[in-house]
């Protein structure tokens, strides 16, 4: 299995991500800038005020997002074992249904597409509660996770 072509993808993703930022934090300086009148600034002050939170919540959201494209650009997954690693892709099951998921150090909740289109898988991180439930596990485990309230057992059924 290609785990770096996985990479690869989350990166794409997290760049796009970042160049989404980056541009509108300079549509909401421009417009916190230079979006009224003189007049119209003095009479309704909220406009540019609004615009100029806006213009920096952007930016975080950019800072963020050059965070994590760095860690990802330097995270090499390594070789599967016995034991659920980062940077694994892991198949579990529930009950009927089934879901892939790819342990990565970034980019929690993405969906992306398997190599040769075979598939989805989303991306969870160790911080999350599905992440700390699946990481060291073994083949045939069974781990018991809530979600949205409700108690339910997955069994890992693949390691790769």
């Amino acid at each position: 299995m290609d785990k770096q072509f996985m990479v690869d993808q989350l990166a794409a993703r997290i760049r796009d991500s970042l160049q989404t930022a980056l541009r509108e934090q300079e549509a909401a300086a421009t417009e916190a800038r230079d979006g009224a009148s003189p007049s119209e600034k003095r009479d309704d002050a909220r406009t540019a005020l609004e615009f100029s939170n806006l213009a920096r919540a952007q930016g975080r959201r950019a800072l963020a997002a050059q965070e994590e494209l760095a860690r990802i650009e330097s995270f090499r997954p390594g070789k599967s074992g016995s034991r659920v690693k980062l940077g694994d892709i892991v198949e579990i099951e529930d009950g009927p249904a089934g879901r892939t998921i790819f342990l990565a150090p970034v980019g929690a909740g993405l969906e992306l597409t398997m190599p040769d289109g075979d598939g989805f898988v989303t991306v969870v991180t160790p911080a999350s509660p599905i992440g700390k439930a699946i990481l060291g596990r073994e083949l045939g485990d069974t781990i018991e996770i809530s979600v949205k309230g409700e108690d339910r057992d997955w069994t890992v059924t693949f390691i790769g």
